[in-house]
């Protein structure tokens, strides 16, 4: 099974839902991984702390155009969704921030002038957290595209009973590319003004992309009836409410899991799962 955890905003609470998940189904017996697909800013290791074993670029395919070879037909530009190749005048123009690595532009020149050559963009870490198998992608600096790295995380391979996938936080491409194919969508938010819109907006997208979903909601002792109102009224589940506890916040920022601190955290996170199972 396949499980995403992802919020409409950061700060809510995503990855202490998805690595104190991983904790408790490992300690249960299950087989583990995690998968840090928040390619820009990965913080699951500092709650895991895994040993990690390997290390390998992941690179990008940008579009090169054999001058000798174009015809200037313009087929790589109509197919081309980003702009990202186009041809201006008597010239084909390729920029590589823009391109995406569909490899669409090069399956529709009958005239073969176009190649792919691979631009790292990334690395991929994988390891073990214990009992846990872990990857993470880490985005390099200064490069745009993330959902490559992000695909990357997803394709390592990792034979186990429970996958959580941690997606990074918003509604735009790189969230929909780490929950794609999951079985079961978790979205964790918190009672505030700001919480509250952006978990419109991530159930927005879960529906679209037809995945049954539930909400988690941390900080609970807030005034949470918004989002309660929310859900009931959409019959989406709340899965679980977390409380608003400074012992929680305190330990998660020594980079200690809620499970390990305040081992009352436990039957909290494996009620979580088992809730989440059932539905």
């Amino acid at each position: 099974m396949k499980i995403a955890i992802a919020s409409g905003k950061g700060g809510t609470g995503k990855t202490t839902v998805a690595t104190n998940l991983a904790y408790v189904a490992s300690r249960n017996g299950q087989s583990v991984a995690y998968l840090d697909c928040d390619v820009e800013e990965p913080n699951g290791h500092i709650f895991l702390k895994p040993e990690i074993t390997d290390r390998k670029p992941v690179g990008s395919p940008i579009p090169q155009v054999d001058a000798e070879k174009c015809t200037l037909c313009g087929q790589c530009g109509e197919i081309c969704q980003y702009s990202a190749i186009v041809r201006v005048g008597e010239k084909v123009l390729v920029y590589p921030e823009l391109c995406h690595g569909c490899g669409g532009c090069s399956l529709v020149c009958s005239d073969g002038a176009i190649t792919e050559l691979s631009q790292e963009i990334g690395v991929l870490e994988t390891g073990r957290a214990g009992n846990i198998a872990f990857a993470q992608g880490l985005l390099n600096i200064g490069q745009p595209m993330s959902p490559p790295v992000i695909r990357a995380v997803k394709s390592t391979g990792f034979r186990a009973n429970l996958t959580v996938i941690d997606a990074p936080p918003g509604t735009s491409c790189p969230v929909i590319e780490a929950v794609h194919g999951a079985d079961f969508v978790i979205l964790v938010t918190e009672p505030t003004p700001f919480g509250f819109h952006d978990l419109q907006l991530a159930v927005e997208m879960v529906r679209v992309l037809r995945l049954p979903m539930g909400v988690v909601i941390n900080r609970a002792g807030l005034n949470g009836t918004d989002v309660r109102s929310y859900c009931n009224a959409r019959q989406i589940p709340i899965l679980q409410e977390i409380p608003d506890d400074r012992k929680l916040a305190e330990a998660y920022s020594r980079g200690v899991m809620a499970c390990e601190a305040l081992p009352q955290y436990q039957t909290v996170f494996a009620g979580l799962l088992k809730t989440v199972m059932k539905e």
